[in-house]
């Protein structure tokens, strides 16, 4: 039997604190902030140029929020959460990339093949979310999956409306 105190020094309990939930946070917050802008503007503009520089923009924009707001969260003594200045980084970073994964195919100039990559991209990352939040936070795998592709799959329809309803 283990109490409180030993599993809040335990080197896994440590790592997962100040490492994996700093890259999950991020991860999560990029793949799902990102997906309204980069699919309406897809929608909107019918051009995988912009729709690039657009959720390159929103990948960016928020990795700084995130990682920013990370930091600043707290200083990491009550909480042992590690340094604000580690957890931003990892937070800051994750988030772009986190939005950057299904910005990418943009750069393809038919916009019908990057927006079917995007498709692909977005579902594997969502299920890789998933998967970390399954092995690292002992949630349950068909819930955990389930939650994170609800969430994303919202967003992105409201993208994609937004996008429709824009372009008229």
């Amino acid at each position: 039997m283990t109490n409180a105190s030993s599993e809040t020094t335990h080197p896994d309990h440590t790592f997962v604190l100040q490492k994996v939930q700093p890259a999950l946070l991020g991860l999560m917050d990029g793949s799902v902030s990102t997906l309204a802008p980069l699919f309406a503007a897809a929608e909107l503009t019918n051009q995988s140029h912009a729709a690039f520089f657009v959720g390159l923009a929103a990948s960016i924009g928020a990795g700084i929020s995130m990682g920013l707001a990370e930091a600043l969260s707290d200083d990491g003594t009550v909480t042992g959460r590690g340094t604000p200045l580690a957890r931003g980084l990892i937070t800051g970073a994750a988030t772009t990339l986190g939005g950057m994964l299904h910005t990418l195919p943009f750069l393809i100039t038919t916009l019908s093949l990057a927006l079917q990559i995007a498709y692909l991209v977005v579902f594997v990352e969502l299920l890789f979310i998933a998967f970390i939040r399954y092995k690292y936070m002992r949630s349950s795998l068909a819930s955990t999956v389930v939650q994170v592709i609800i969430g994303g799959g919202i967003v992105f329809m409201i993208g994609l409306w937004l996008g429709k309803l824009g372009g008229g």
